[in-house]
């Protein structure tokens, strides 16, 4: 077994340079997948209003709360809580048999937040961002049995994703934010390379994954 590890070390070796590492770290922070569906809410609010015509201030607040809950304090609970009963090795999960039992409760309050907002008369690309998010979690879940995939990518590819569906429906040009959002996903990506976390096919993967995601959700709910 440790003969196994060693060799994946060896394939995901990253920067030896501790400023770049620690850089890398930092953006990794910033950039993880569990703040990425509340900060998709905040991204959605921004950049489609007209979406959210109509839609008092204080719904908003309540709408970002309960993503929020759902999407970041019971997932990190949840890792908390298995790492202290000691169902897995590391909070970073970097085997991908840590990850099992998490994605099947962040799937769970995915599913919660999504059924949530159906029942609710939201703006269509809010639920079509939290459908894709869900789907996209099931698919890592699914994938993460025979191959790691780097869900850093992933959420990156969720927000590259909603850009798409953005571009398809809004009546402002999009190209900018799309191009930002390109530029920042191939940041964070660099980011889980230097830091020897993921091979080269990992990263791609989740990139493709996030956007069919979003953009399979955006044609179902069509």
């Amino acid at each position: 077994m440790s003969g196994i590890k060693k060799i994946e070390a060896a394939d995901r070796p990253g920067t030896k340079s501790p400023v770049v590492r620690a850089f890398a770290h930092v953006l990794s922070f910033i950039f993880h997948p569990v703040f990425m569906p509340t900060l998709l809410v905040l991204i959605l609010y921004r950049l489609s209003p007209t979406s959210f015509a109509g839609v008092p201030q204080e719904n908003l607040g309540k709408w970002l709360v309960i993503v929020a809950i759902n999407t970041i304090a019971f997932p990190l609970l949840t890792v908390a809580l298995l790492k202290g009963l000691g169902f897995i090795q590391s909070i970073y999960m970097h085997d991908p048999k840590d990850r099992i039992i998490p994605l099947i409760g962040t799937m769970i309050f995915y599913f919660w937040a999504y059924n949530v907002y159906k029942n609710l008369e939201t703006p269509f690309v809010l639920r079509t961002m939290l459908l894709g998010t869900f789907w996209g979690v099931i698919l890592l879940f699914l994938i993460n049995i025979f191959f790691k995939v780097s869900m850093h990518t992933s959420a990156a590819g969720n927000v590259l994703g909603l850009m798409i569906v953005l571009m398809m429906i809004s009546p402002v040009n999009m190209l900018l934010p799309f191009f930002l959002s390109i530029i920042a996903a191939g940041i964070i990506g660099t980011a889980r390379l230097a830091l020897g976390a993921h091979k080269p096919s990992e990263i791609w993967l989740g990139y493709v994954l996030g956007i069919l995601v979003q953009v399979a959700a955006y044609i179902y709910l069509k």
